[in-house]
Protein backbone atom coordinates (compact mmCIF):
# COMPACT_ATOMS: atom_id res chain seq x y z
CA UNK A 1 0.00 0.00 0.00
CA UNK A 2 2.69 2.84 -0.97
CA UNK A 3 3.83 3.74 -4.65
CA UNK A 4 6.05 5.98 -6.25
CA UNK A 5 4.78 9.67 -7.31
CA UNK A 6 5.53 11.72 -10.87
CA UNK A 7 8.58 12.65 -8.75
CA UNK A 8 9.46 9.08 -7.46
CA UNK A 9 8.66 9.41 -4.05
CA UNK A 10 7.14 6.56 -2.06
CA UNK A 11 3.75 7.43 -0.44
CA UNK A 12 1.47 5.76 1.20
CA UNK A 13 -1.94 4.61 -0.80
CA UNK A 14 -4.27 6.49 0.48
CA UNK A 15 -7.25 7.30 -2.05
CA UNK A 16 -8.31 4.53 -4.96
CA UNK A 17 -6.18 7.27 -7.03
CA UNK A 18 -3.45 6.41 -5.26
CA UNK A 19 -4.28 3.24 -5.84
CA UNK A 20 -4.69 2.97 -9.28
CA UNK A 21 -0.87 3.72 -9.69
CA UNK A 22 0.16 1.06 -7.40
CA UNK A 23 -1.91 -1.22 -9.17
CA UNK A 24 -0.12 -0.39 -12.24
CA UNK A 25 3.33 -0.87 -10.76
CA UNK A 26 1.85 -3.78 -9.90
CA UNK A 27 1.11 -5.37 -13.61
CA UNK A 28 4.16 -3.79 -14.69
CA UNK A 29 6.24 -5.85 -11.97
CA UNK A 30 4.63 -8.78 -13.25
CA UNK A 31 5.55 -7.70 -17.03
CA UNK A 32 9.16 -7.83 -15.94
CA UNK A 33 9.28 -11.48 -15.48
CA UNK A 34 6.47 -13.02 -17.11
CA UNK A 35 7.23 -10.61 -20.38
CA UNK A 36 4.71 -8.16 -21.78
CA UNK A 37 0.96 -8.62 -22.46
CA UNK A 38 0.76 -9.13 -25.86
CA UNK A 39 -1.91 -6.79 -27.84
CA UNK A 40 -3.05 -6.29 -31.14
CA UNK A 41 -0.28 -7.89 -33.17
CA UNK A 42 -1.28 -11.05 -31.54
CA UNK A 43 -5.18 -10.61 -32.91
CA UNK A 44 -6.35 -12.32 -35.63
CA UNK A 45 -9.67 -14.44 -36.62
CA UNK A 46 -10.61 -17.38 -34.24
CA UNK A 47 -10.91 -19.50 -37.19
CA UNK A 48 -12.87 -22.18 -34.57
CA UNK A 49 -12.58 -26.22 -35.64
CA UNK A 50 -14.95 -28.44 -33.90
CA UNK A 51 -12.62 -31.51 -33.64
CA UNK A 52 -15.47 -33.43 -31.48
CA UNK A 53 -18.94 -33.27 -30.26
CA UNK A 54 -20.57 -35.39 -27.45
CA UNK A 55 -24.22 -35.50 -26.25
CA UNK A 56 -23.38 -35.29 -22.15
CA UNK A 57 -27.48 -35.19 -21.12
CA UNK A 58 -27.87 -32.02 -20.11
CA UNK A 59 -25.39 -30.34 -22.09
CA UNK A 60 -23.45 -30.62 -25.80
CA UNK A 61 -19.76 -30.58 -25.29
CA UNK A 62 -17.89 -29.85 -28.14
CA UNK A 63 -13.50 -29.82 -28.44
CA UNK A 64 -12.77 -26.81 -30.28
CA UNK A 65 -9.27 -25.58 -31.31
CA UNK A 66 -9.33 -21.93 -32.12
CA UNK A 67 -6.44 -19.36 -33.09
CA UNK A 68 -5.24 -17.12 -30.57
CA UNK A 69 -2.60 -15.91 -32.50
CA UNK A 70 -1.11 -16.20 -36.09
CA UNK A 71 0.98 -19.51 -36.13
CA UNK A 72 -0.64 -20.60 -32.62
CA UNK A 73 -4.13 -22.83 -31.68
CA UNK A 74 -5.49 -23.45 -28.96
CA UNK A 75 -7.69 -27.02 -28.00
CA UNK A 76 -10.58 -26.53 -25.67
CA UNK A 77 -13.54 -27.80 -24.35
CA UNK A 78 -16.78 -25.52 -25.00
CA UNK A 79 -19.48 -26.63 -22.62
CA UNK A 80 -23.24 -25.07 -24.01
CA UNK A 81 -26.05 -26.43 -22.03
CA UNK A 82 -29.06 -27.90 -24.77
CA UNK A 83 -31.81 -25.51 -23.37
CA UNK A 84 -29.39 -22.69 -24.71
CA UNK A 85 -29.13 -23.98 -28.51
CA UNK A 86 -31.36 -22.23 -30.82
CA UNK A 87 -33.43 -21.01 -28.05
CA UNK A 88 -32.18 -17.47 -28.16
CA UNK A 89 -31.26 -17.02 -24.68
CA UNK A 90 -28.06 -16.27 -23.39
CA UNK A 91 -26.41 -17.52 -20.28
CA UNK A 92 -23.05 -16.20 -18.40
CA UNK A 93 -19.73 -17.51 -18.86
CA UNK A 94 -17.41 -19.25 -16.84
CA UNK A 95 -13.71 -19.88 -17.42
CA UNK A 96 -12.39 -23.07 -16.17
CA UNK A 97 -8.83 -23.67 -15.76
CA UNK A 98 -7.47 -27.22 -15.60
CA UNK A 99 -4.78 -28.39 -12.66
CA UNK A 100 -1.26 -29.88 -13.40
CA UNK A 101 -2.17 -33.32 -15.60
CA UNK A 102 0.65 -34.05 -18.09
CA UNK A 103 -1.89 -36.99 -19.33
CA UNK A 104 -5.47 -35.59 -20.30
CA UNK A 105 -4.77 -32.10 -19.63
CA UNK A 106 -8.39 -30.53 -19.63
CA UNK A 107 -9.95 -33.61 -19.80
CA UNK A 108 -10.15 -33.58 -16.01
CA UNK A 109 -12.50 -30.29 -15.78
CA UNK A 110 -15.00 -31.96 -17.95
CA UNK A 111 -14.86 -34.91 -16.51
CA UNK A 112 -13.44 -37.45 -18.47
CA UNK A 113 -10.92 -39.21 -16.26
CA UNK A 114 -7.91 -38.04 -13.93
CA UNK A 115 -9.01 -37.48 -10.12
CA UNK A 116 -12.16 -36.83 -8.27
CA UNK A 117 -13.17 -33.06 -7.33
CA UNK A 118 -11.87 -31.81 -10.68
CA UNK A 119 -14.72 -31.93 -12.85
CA UNK A 120 -16.22 -28.48 -12.24
CA UNK A 121 -16.26 -27.69 -16.00
CA UNK A 122 -19.36 -30.03 -16.50
CA UNK A 123 -20.72 -29.39 -13.01
CA UNK A 124 -21.16 -26.06 -13.95
CA UNK A 125 -22.76 -26.82 -17.16
CA UNK A 126 -25.17 -29.20 -15.50
CA UNK A 127 -25.97 -25.62 -13.69
CA UNK A 128 -27.29 -24.04 -16.80
CA UNK A 129 -23.37 -21.84 -17.17
CA UNK A 130 -21.42 -22.09 -20.76
CA UNK A 131 -17.99 -23.22 -19.66
CA UNK A 132 -14.59 -22.73 -22.04
CA UNK A 133 -11.56 -25.64 -20.64
CA UNK A 134 -8.84 -24.45 -22.38
CA UNK A 135 -5.51 -26.12 -22.46
CA UNK A 136 -2.41 -25.17 -20.17
CA UNK A 137 0.54 -24.86 -22.67
CA UNK A 138 3.31 -27.57 -22.63
CA UNK A 139 1.09 -30.01 -20.91
CA UNK A 140 -0.97 -33.60 -22.09
CA UNK A 141 -1.53 -32.99 -26.28
CA UNK A 142 -0.44 -29.36 -26.08
CA UNK A 143 2.51 -28.02 -26.92
CA UNK A 144 3.04 -25.05 -28.17
CA UNK A 145 6.39 -23.19 -29.21
CA UNK A 146 6.15 -20.31 -26.49
CA UNK A 147 9.77 -18.84 -27.25
CA UNK A 148 9.10 -19.34 -31.11
CA UNK A 149 5.47 -17.19 -30.52
CA UNK A 150 7.64 -14.16 -29.10
CA UNK A 151 6.50 -14.95 -25.63
CA UNK A 152 8.74 -14.43 -22.60
CA UNK A 153 7.14 -17.63 -19.95
CA UNK A 154 4.78 -20.27 -20.49
CA UNK A 155 2.24 -18.40 -17.53
CA UNK A 156 1.90 -15.29 -20.05
CA UNK A 157 0.99 -17.73 -23.20
CA UNK A 158 -1.60 -19.00 -20.56
CA UNK A 159 -2.57 -16.16 -19.92
CA UNK A 160 -3.09 -14.94 -23.25
CA UNK A 161 -4.69 -17.89 -24.64
CA UNK A 162 -7.49 -17.44 -21.70
CA UNK A 163 -8.27 -14.01 -23.03
CA UNK A 164 -8.55 -15.41 -26.33
CA UNK A 165 -11.14 -17.51 -25.31
CA UNK A 166 -12.83 -14.75 -23.37
CA UNK A 167 -12.82 -13.20 -26.51
CA UNK A 168 -14.47 -16.05 -28.28
CA UNK A 169 -16.62 -16.57 -25.69
CA UNK A 170 -18.15 -13.02 -26.46
CA UNK A 171 -18.77 -13.55 -29.78
CA UNK A 172 -21.41 -16.79 -29.12
CA UNK A 173 -25.05 -15.59 -29.65
CA UNK A 174 -25.99 -18.06 -26.27
CA UNK A 175 -22.99 -16.33 -24.04
CA UNK A 176 -24.22 -13.39 -21.96
CA UNK A 177 -21.56 -10.80 -22.56
CA UNK A 178 -20.00 -8.31 -20.24
CA UNK A 179 -19.16 -10.52 -17.13
CA UNK A 180 -17.18 -13.79 -16.90
CA UNK A 181 -16.14 -16.10 -14.05
CA UNK A 182 -12.78 -18.13 -14.01
CA UNK A 183 -12.38 -21.03 -11.55
CA UNK A 184 -9.25 -23.31 -11.42
CA UNK A 185 -7.39 -25.64 -8.92
CA UNK A 186 -3.78 -25.84 -8.65
CA UNK A 187 -1.84 -24.99 -11.46
CA UNK A 188 -5.59 -23.77 -12.69
CA UNK A 189 -5.88 -21.58 -9.40
CA UNK A 190 -3.38 -19.24 -9.63
CA UNK A 191 -3.56 -19.14 -13.75
CA UNK A 192 -7.10 -18.20 -13.14
CA UNK A 193 -5.48 -14.94 -11.34
CA UNK A 194 -2.76 -14.12 -13.50
CA UNK A 195 -5.34 -13.92 -15.71
CA UNK A 196 -8.35 -12.00 -13.99
CA UNK A 197 -5.63 -9.48 -12.78
CA UNK A 198 -4.77 -8.59 -16.53
CA UNK A 199 -8.69 -8.88 -17.46
CA UNK A 200 -11.24 -6.79 -15.83
CA UNK A 201 -13.83 -9.08 -17.64
CA UNK A 202 -13.45 -11.49 -15.01
CA UNK A 203 -15.57 -10.66 -12.02
CA UNK A 204 -15.68 -13.56 -9.82
CA UNK A 205 -11.81 -15.76 -9.65
CA UNK A 206 -12.07 -18.98 -7.87
CA UNK A 207 -8.89 -20.30 -7.02
CA UNK A 208 -8.26 -23.67 -5.25
CA UNK A 209 -5.32 -24.50 -3.79
CA UNK A 210 -3.45 -22.12 -6.22
CA UNK A 211 -1.18 -20.18 -4.46
CA UNK A 212 1.11 -18.79 -1.11
CA UNK A 213 3.63 -16.16 -1.14
CA UNK A 214 6.67 -16.86 -2.80
CA UNK A 215 8.33 -15.74 0.34
CA UNK A 216 6.82 -19.08 1.69
CA UNK A 217 6.73 -21.53 -1.05
CA UNK A 218 8.34 -24.84 -0.11
CA UNK A 219 10.11 -22.63 2.31
CA UNK A 220 11.47 -20.28 0.28
CA UNK A 221 12.81 -22.68 -2.45
CA UNK A 222 11.10 -21.34 -5.58
CA UNK A 223 12.41 -23.76 -8.59
CA UNK A 224 9.14 -24.78 -8.81
CA UNK A 225 7.26 -21.69 -9.91
CA UNK A 226 10.64 -21.36 -12.70
CA UNK A 227 9.96 -24.16 -15.29
CA UNK A 228 9.40 -23.29 -18.76
CA UNK A 229 5.97 -24.16 -18.05
CA UNK A 230 5.43 -21.06 -15.50
CA UNK A 231 8.07 -18.44 -15.39
CA UNK A 232 11.82 -18.96 -15.92
CA UNK A 233 12.54 -15.29 -15.19
CA UNK A 234 11.84 -16.08 -11.61
CA UNK A 235 15.20 -17.95 -11.43
CA UNK A 236 16.85 -14.77 -11.46
CA UNK A 237 15.75 -13.97 -7.66
CA UNK A 238 15.84 -17.42 -6.14
CA UNK A 239 18.34 -15.95 -3.51
CA UNK A 240 16.64 -13.08 -3.12
CA UNK A 241 12.78 -13.45 -2.96
CA UNK A 242 12.33 -9.95 -1.56
CA UNK A 243 13.16 -8.44 -4.40
CA UNK A 244 10.50 -10.32 -6.83
CA UNK A 245 8.70 -7.55 -8.22
CA UNK A 246 4.96 -8.88 -7.04
CA UNK A 247 3.68 -11.59 -4.92
CA UNK A 248 0.17 -12.42 -4.74
CA UNK A 249 -0.46 -9.42 -2.13
CA UNK A 250 -0.25 -7.40 -4.67
CA UNK A 251 -1.93 -9.52 -7.50
CA UNK A 252 -5.07 -10.09 -5.04
CA UNK A 253 -4.73 -6.87 -4.19
CA UNK A 254 -5.22 -5.92 -7.93
CA UNK A 255 -8.58 -8.13 -8.43
CA UNK A 256 -10.65 -5.72 -6.18
CA UNK A 257 -13.18 -5.01 -5.78
CA UNK A 258 -14.60 -8.04 -8.11
CA UNK A 259 -15.30 -11.43 -5.80
CA UNK A 260 -12.48 -13.32 -5.17
CA UNK A 261 -12.74 -16.61 -3.29
CA UNK A 262 -10.03 -18.69 -2.24
CA UNK A 263 -10.46 -22.17 -1.01
CA UNK A 264 -6.74 -22.78 0.69
CA UNK A 265 -6.94 -26.30 2.69
CA UNK A 266 -5.25 -27.08 5.99
CA UNK A 267 -3.77 -29.78 4.80
CA UNK A 268 -2.15 -28.75 1.05
CA UNK A 269 1.44 -29.60 1.03
CA UNK A 270 1.82 -27.60 -1.82
CA UNK A 271 0.75 -23.92 -0.50
CA UNK A 272 0.67 -22.79 3.07
CA UNK A 273 -2.73 -21.61 4.44
CA UNK A 274 -1.18 -19.39 6.75
CA UNK A 275 0.16 -18.03 3.95
CA UNK A 276 -2.65 -17.22 2.08
CA UNK A 277 -4.70 -15.34 4.88
CA UNK A 278 -1.99 -13.35 5.66
CA UNK A 279 -1.89 -12.56 1.64
CA UNK A 280 -5.80 -11.36 2.72
CA UNK A 281 -4.83 -9.73 5.64
CA UNK A 282 -2.43 -7.50 3.12
CA UNK A 283 -5.28 -7.53 -0.06
CA UNK A 284 -8.06 -6.39 1.96
CA UNK A 285 -7.17 -3.29 2.96
CA UNK A 286 -7.83 -2.57 -1.04
CA UNK A 287 -10.82 -4.21 -0.57
CA UNK A 288 -12.15 -1.86 2.09
CA UNK A 289 -11.20 1.52 -0.07
CA UNK A 290 -13.46 0.43 -2.84
CA UNK A 291 -16.31 -0.17 0.03
CA UNK A 292 -16.31 -4.33 -1.01
CA UNK A 293 -14.79 -6.16 1.74
CA UNK A 294 -16.97 -8.82 1.67
CA UNK A 295 -15.90 -9.52 -2.02
CA UNK A 296 -12.48 -11.01 -0.53
CA UNK A 297 -13.33 -14.63 0.63
CA UNK A 298 -10.87 -17.33 1.99
CA UNK A 299 -11.58 -20.40 3.45
CA UNK A 300 -10.16 -23.50 5.30
CA UNK A 301 -11.36 -27.11 4.57
CA UNK A 302 -10.29 -29.68 6.11
CA UNK A 303 -8.17 -31.89 3.30
CA UNK A 304 -5.42 -31.97 1.64
CA UNK A 305 -4.71 -30.45 -2.08
CA UNK A 306 -8.10 -30.97 -3.03
CA UNK A 307 -11.02 -28.93 -4.42
CA UNK A 308 -13.81 -30.98 -2.01
CA UNK A 309 -18.01 -30.59 -2.63
CA UNK A 310 -18.39 -27.82 -0.04
CA UNK A 311 -16.01 -25.53 -1.71
CA UNK A 312 -17.28 -26.33 -4.85
CA UNK A 313 -20.97 -25.25 -3.93
CA UNK A 314 -19.83 -22.22 -2.54
CA UNK A 315 -18.51 -20.73 -5.63
CA UNK A 316 -20.91 -22.23 -7.78
CA UNK A 317 -22.93 -20.09 -5.46
CA UNK A 318 -21.12 -16.49 -5.80
CA UNK A 319 -21.19 -17.47 -9.87
CA UNK A 320 -25.01 -17.52 -9.13
CA UNK A 321 -24.97 -14.23 -7.46
CA UNK A 322 -22.71 -12.02 -9.18
CA UNK A 323 -22.93 -13.18 -12.81
CA UNK A 324 -26.73 -14.29 -13.14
Amino acid sequence: LVYRDATGQVKPVRTLGDWLNRRAEILRGMQEVMGPLPGREKRCPFDVRTEEEADAGTYVRRLITYAAEPGGRVPAYLLVPKALLGSGKRAPAVLCLHPTDNKIGHKVVVGLGGGPNRQYASELAQRGYVTLAPSYPQLAGYQPDWKALGYRSGTMKAIWDNMRGLDLLETLPFVRKGAYGAIGHSLGGHNSVFTAVFDSRIQVIVSSCGLDSYLDYKDGDIRGWTSDRYMPGLLAYKDRLQDIPFDFHEMIGALAPRMCFISAPLKDDNFKWQSVDRIAAAARPVYKLYGKPENLRVEHPDCDHDFPDAMREIAYSLFDRHLR
